[in-house]
């Protein structure tokens, strides 16, 4: 106990020595300057993990959908700050009695960014697209419900379900019910074509992205005209670049420990909302040791994820003791499954002949990824695994060697897509490799049933998952914004992986 306190305390202030330092940056950058005056059509927003390219039917990851998705490209439906499902691309819906047919009303007169006009065999080919071969990206599971698109005119198309689907009118909100053009796909990865308000007027690889507001937009054009997104792979030089006026909004800040600096500050606004974002301690269950459920048990036994993020994310963020956050339908509480306990950790580790085991701990260079990582890495030292941190350059590395190769025994990741544990846990060449034989039936059963019952069976398989211990769910991310005082518009909640620029203006 006193050898993980101390380890604590080292952690804690080498972060807060680390804040100290930029904090005084900050002030002597910003002295007699402050925020520089705006234009206000453009807008320029801090991100952090730029896309490896703009293509995200062949290409996982949250970057790309966080640029692109409602700006470039849009659904026939979407969700609201609150989570609900509201139209877009389609006016209104109808479902049949047996609840295994939509049929969409779309808006007329909407257009993609090529000038081509976007009608009923644009959702035929989308949705078709993504069930066949030129999709790569592992979301497109959630296709798999639909069996065939019939138009019925112009403006009306049929979405014909093999089975009821408690979950696919909402994946239809997310990036694999994004509509394309036939003739706008040859070069996705460069050129994005989509209905959206904005399109993409440049990209300098490794610095931003540059989106400019479609006069011919059919629907209500944004306020902002010329929107760059820069990406800083480093949480200082973010904070710097607000304070100095170099940009006007950072979202998902990844420097909780700086918000003082700004909260304080008349001219400036800090938003503090909830995300689907889930801290992922994440287990290869198909390498040792983690092929043996009771070491992966005796990680999360040793784990003490309050510390973790109070510690590494200053206290921020919701504990939640599975990967399933509380904007979920079947969301519980189970935070009581696997408390803090290193002797019982030590005991599994012993009875598994685990005992101080080796591992290589593989840790994306992301600013929450680091910091959490060295807390982990010293609370499994306690029960006597020795975790050795390797670092893997995010996105492009880290997607690369763990995500795509597996190639990996322990890792860190923020998983932000919504609604996501069956995309994790009911595939076992996901990149977790969890044997989805126990819940696959389950599933299945739960979302061809009704809203109890769909409920009620998410939750059993929740807990199936949440027993056999395939990862460590750390704590569910918080949304922190901080922007200038006359923003508006600019949603406290990240409630999908897009970033909705179309709704941000200057007051």
């Amino acid at each position: 106990m006193q050898a993980r306190t101390k380890a604590r305390r080292g952690i804690r202030g080498a972060l807060l020595g680390a804040a100290l330092t930029a904090a005084l940056l900050l002030s002597s950058c910003s002295a007699g300057a402050g925020p520089q005056s705006t234009d206000p059509d453009s807008l320029t927003v801090a991100l952090t993990g730029e896309p490896v390219n703009l293509d995200f039917t062949t290409t996982a990851g949250a970057a790309i959908p966080q640029a692109l998705m409602s700006n470039v490209y849009q659904g026939l439906v979407a969700v609201d700050q609150t989570g609900a499902i509201k139209p877009l691309l389609a006016t209104s819906w109808e479902t049949n009695q047996a609840n295994t047919s939509y049929t969409f009303t779309l808006v007329a007169g909407a257009t993609f960014s090529n000038g081509a006009a976007f009608d009923a065999q644009d959702v035929k080919f989308s949705i078709e697209r993504v069930k066949s071969d030129a999709w790569l990206n592992g979301l497109k599971s959630k296709m798999d419900v639909v069996k065939n698109v019939v138009v019925n005119s112009p403006t009306s198309v049929t979405v014909n379900l093999s089975r009821p689907s408690q979950a696919w009118l909402y994946s239809m909100t997310t990036l694999v019910g994004a509509m394309f053009d036939a003739s706008g796909v040859a070069d996705l990865a460069n050129t994005p074509v989509g209905t959206g308000p904005y399109t993409l007027s440049s990209w300098a690889r490794g610095d931003s992205i540059s989106l400019t507001a479609r006069p011919d937009y059919w629907g209500t054009a944004p306020s902002i005209k010329n929107v760059k997104l820069r990406y800083f792979a480093d949480a200082i030089a973010t904070t710097n670049a607000l304070s100095t006026g170099d940009v006007d909004v950072i979202y998902n800040m990844q420097a909780p420990e700086l918000l003082s600096t700004f909260s304080t500050n008349p001219d400036y606004q800090v938003l503090e909302g909830t995300s689907n974002g889930e801290i992922i301690l994440s287990m290869n269950n198909k390498v040792a040791p983690f092929d043996d459920k009771r070491v992966r048990q005796a990680v999360l036994y040793a784990i003490d994820r309050q510390a973790v993020r109070d510690t590494a994310w200053n206290g921020l963020g919701t504990l939640v003791g599975a990967p399933v956050p509380p904007t979920d339908p079947y969301y519980e509480d189970l935070n009581s499954l696997y408390p803090f306990n290193p002797a019982k950790a030590k005991a599994l580790l012993k009875d598994a002949d685990a005992e101080n085991v080796k591992i290589t701990f593989t840790v994306p260079t992301r600013p929450y990824a680091s910091a959490v990582a060295e807390i982990v890495q010293s609370q499994l030292r306690d029960v006597g695994i020795d975790a050795k941190i390797t670092s893997a350059e995010f996105p492009a590395v880290w997607l690369d060697t763990v995500f795509n190769k597996h190639n990996y025994q322990m890792s860190v990741v923020l998983a932000v897509e919504a609604r996501d544990v069956l995309t994790m846990f009911n595939n076992p060449d996901y990149y977790i490799g969890y044997d989805n034989s126990k819940i696959s039936a389950e599933a299945a059963a739960a979302d061809a049933g009704d809203t109890t019952s769909y409920i009620a069976g998410m939750k059993n398989v929740v807990r199936t998952i949440a027993d056999d211990a395939p990862v460590d769910t750390l704590f569910i991310f918080p949304n922190i914004s901080v922007a200038k005082a006359g923003i508006t518009g600019l949603g406290a909640n990240s409630v999908t992986e897009a970033l909705n620029l179309s709704t941000i203006a200057w007051s």
